[in-house]
């Protein structure tokens, strides 16, 4: 108060005497003045442009039907927040009055937010469940069938409570399967968070390993206010429950409790117990059930081999006796009986005969006879081999003979008789210019009867004329 007095006695004071400020001096003098009357305030209304910073500063506007108010919550009071404001909704905002120098303007640093009455959470609540809807995060072709018999069960709740024990005593009176449980907070500002990661994490366990794999999931909690239940109707507890590939059921607050995420699951129970009756069938109807379907087994196929022993009777009614089938064959049979004794002794006779006829043949003499003869044969043959080889011989070696001579005829030691020589350089290459032999360092000549060396003579070069010098003349 005392810097706002002094400020308005210096604007009665005449011109000329008036103090002169800096722009940083009134302005921190208006600061002052703002925070000292408006230490801490509660201000209601409604909220109109809202935005979230990279920075994770929020900044918003309180109006209403007159006036707008600059609005600003840091980065950890937004974490903190347990409603975040959005745009349209009434709330009454917890904070304290400031100005903003940059810009001249005031402005309310909102610690915390609180809904307007259970209206403004229903209307922001209806908002939200219209634009999922509108993605198809609730329709009915999503949801998934739960298992008849699960395995293992995770569970996301609180671990202290009645819930998980309510739910463990119902799965144990039921049918006994294995639970993992995943402990969340289940109210307050980091449930959705907490919550979305629990359903994230049970559907990344790979299937086999160190810890298995749940076959269905329950989300749940006991009753409360909207406000207890917030932190399921929030977006990213709704869309990991809609990305779920596990089956999963939600069991959030009493039967008479509605959140966001009963419209994302799979399944909705009133309760957490109903839940677990949901997920698995009763051990004794169970048993009772496996028993009937064994009972009306066993009476099916009795009935039905009873069936099938009388239409075999029946049908046997209409076959011919076995005797009259059989009687052809066992005539034939004696038929054939009476005829194999003479066929055999028949065969022995013709058999024994055609010895005889083949053993006649197998004479010494006969023996003899036939390898003379085969002696012969093969004499003459031989004979006839010898004069072919010889034959062949000769030819082979009249056409040697004839290649010699025409080998001897065109070779160039033939030639070489006749008065030629052969120059090969140094390293026995045949020359036949008189450029390359002279330029060869040495030179052997064959002649018919022999080889000499010989050394090339370099021709000599010519001299070059000395220039001439020109004549310049004489300057007198």
């Amino acid at each position: 108060m005392t810097s706002r007095s002094t400020a308005l006695d210096l604007i009665d004071e005449p011109a000329s005497n008036t103090p002169e400020f800096s722009v940083s001096e009134i302005s921190g003098a208006v600061k002052r003045v703002l925070e000292g009357e408006f230490g801490r305030v509660r201000v209601r209304g409604e909220v109109g442009r809202v935005v979230l910073a990279r920075t994770g500063h929020m900044y918003f506007d309180l109006k209403d039907d007159r006036a707008v108010i600059a609005s600003v919550s840091w980065k950890g009071q937004v974490a903190k927040m347990a409603v975040r404001p959005e745009e349209g909704m009434e709330v009454i905002a917890t904070g304290r009055l400031t100005t903003f120098a940059p810009q001249s303007k005031y402005q309310l640093q909102v610690e915390s937010v609180e809904p307007a009455g259970a209206g403004a959470l229903m209307a922001m609540l209806e908002r939200r469940k219209a634009a999922l809807a509108a993605e198809g995060l609730f329709a009915a072709e999503r949801k998934r069938p739960l298992p008849y018999l699960p395995r293992v069960i995770g569970v996301v709740t609180s671990p202290q409570g009645a819930v998980i024990r309510d739910i463990l005593h119902r799965l144990q009176d039921r049918f006994g399967v294995h639970v993992l449980l995943w402990p969340v907070a289940v109210q307050g500002q980091s449930c959705a968070a907490e919550v979305a990661r629990a359903i994230a994490g049970f559907n990344a366990l790979p299937a086999g390993g160190a810890i298995p794999r749940p076959d269905v999931l329950i989300v749940a909690r006991g009753g409360g206010s909207i406000e207890d239940l917030w932190g399921f109707n929030e977006e990213i507890v709704v869309r990991a429950a809609a990305a779920s590939v596990i089956p999963l059921i939600s069991a959030v607050g009493h039967e008479t409790d509605t959140t966001l995420i009963d419209f994302a699951s799979d399944r909705r129970a009133p309760t957490p117990t109903a839940a677990a009756e949901i997920a698995v069938p009763v051990h004794a109807d169970l048993m009772a059930h496996v028993t009937t379907l064994d009972a009306r087994l066993t009476r099916a196929a009795a009935v039905s081999v009873s069936q099938r022993r009388q239409r075999l009777s029946d049908l046997s009614r209409a076959l011919p006796r076995a005797e009259s089938l059989l009687a052809p064959a066992m005539q034939r049979l004696d038929q054939w009986a009476e005829r194999f004794p003479g066929s055999l002794r028949a065969l022995l006779v013709a058999k024994r005969q055609d010895l005889r006829s083949t053993a006649a043949g197998l004479r010494p003499a006969t023996i003899t006879s036939e390898i003379a003869k085969a002696r012969e044969r093969l004499s003459e043959r031989g004979t006839r081999a010898a004069r072919a080889m010889a034959s062949q011989i000769d030819r082979h070696q009249t056409r040697l003979a004839a290649l010699e001579r025409l080998r001897q005829s065109l070779g160039y030691p033939a030639t070489l008789a006749r008065g030629y020589a052969v120059v090969r350089d140094g390293e026995g290459t045949p020359l036949t210019s008189a450029k390359s032999a002279g330029a060869a360092p040495a030179l052997s000549i064959e002649f018919a009867d022999g080889e000499i060396r010989a050394v090339p003579q370099k021709s000599p070069r010519p001299a070059k004329p000395k220039p001439q010098k020109p004549d310049q003349g004489s300057l007198f």
